[in-house]
């Protein structure tokens, strides 16, 4: 524990801005199906960076049983326009994958290997004498 929070520390140090990399924020939305994250580049002195690609980010929610979800995606876009046109069928093709993620977490859960708990089995052969039946546990494969 001691050791994370001094590397955290240390991180900090090194933490710096990249003055290659800025980019003016600004969110559009429709009040109703979500955002759009226009990322406009920047030089270091504020000015617009002519020589960068404006991005263009769409976020949504999508309602689960375990309450809203966010979903990000980007926006192959040139202009806002065209973000906004896109936005829809990015936004489905980003939550179809996430589905397809969350199936694939299941099912690596349900394919883990069941064994029996630790100490049920002394010396290698079955379980405990006098004892209940044997609880079993899993074990994850990394």
């Amino acid at each position: 524990m001691a050791n994370e929070q001094q590397g955290a520390v240390r991180d900090l140090k090194n933490l710096k801005m990249e003055r290659d990399r800025l980019y003016l924020e600004e969110v559009i939305t429709d009040l109703a199906a979500g955002t759009i994250r226009r990322m406009t580049p920047l030089k270091a002195d504020g000015t617009p960076d002519a020589s960068r690609q404006t991005l263009y980010m769409g976020q949504a929610q999508v309602l689960s049983a375990m309450g809203p979800l966010p979903v990000q995606f980007e926006l192959e876009a040139g202009s806002l326009e065209e973000a906004v046109e896109l936005f829809g069928p990015e936004a489905e093709q980003a939550v179809r994958r996430m589905v397809d993620e969350l199936r694939e977490l299941q099912r690596e859960q349900a394919s883990q290997i069941v064994v029996p708990a630790s100490g049920a089995m002394p010396g290698g052969g079955g379980p405990m004498p006098g004892g209940g039946p044997v609880r079993g546990g899993r074990i994850q494969l990394t």
